[in-house]
């Protein structure tokens, strides 16, 4: 089984079925607000 792990919040997005076990980090998630900061 593998994981999708928000990389910023450290949440996790969702599962998905593989043979080892797996963390994916994704960018951003919908479950979790992030301030953008302006530069």
């Amino acid at each position: 089984m593998g994981t999708i792990v928000c990389q910023q919040c450290e949440n996790t997005i969702d599962h998905f079925e593989d043979e080892k076990v797996t963390t994916l980090y994704a960018k951003c998630c919908d479950s979790c607000e992030h301030e953008e900061v302006e530069k």
